[in-house]
């Protein structure tokens, strides 16, 4: 059976860092629903490459901090 991969990424922490940020603030920021940024958190959704960036951009991080791709 092949390995899955799998994305990771450190949204919660950066929102804790942040000042505590909601998700529904970080979703304002970023243009989606609080329900896409729950889902990101949870690793039930990858989201697309353009909203990686815009997530980063709003923690004034990389997308490589925000997000981890394992094999």
């Amino acid at each position: 059976m092949p390995e899955t991969s799998k994305l990771k990424n450190q949204i919660r922490r950066l929102r804790f860092d942040h000042d505590e940020m909601t998700q529904q603030e970080l979703a304002d920021q970023s243009g989606v629903t609080r329900q896409t940024i729950l889902a990101l958190e949870a690793g039930k959704y990858n989201p697309s490459l353009e909203l990686a960036f815009r997530i980063a951009r709003v923690f004034g991080a990389t997308v490589e901090d925000v997000f981890k791709f394992e094999a």
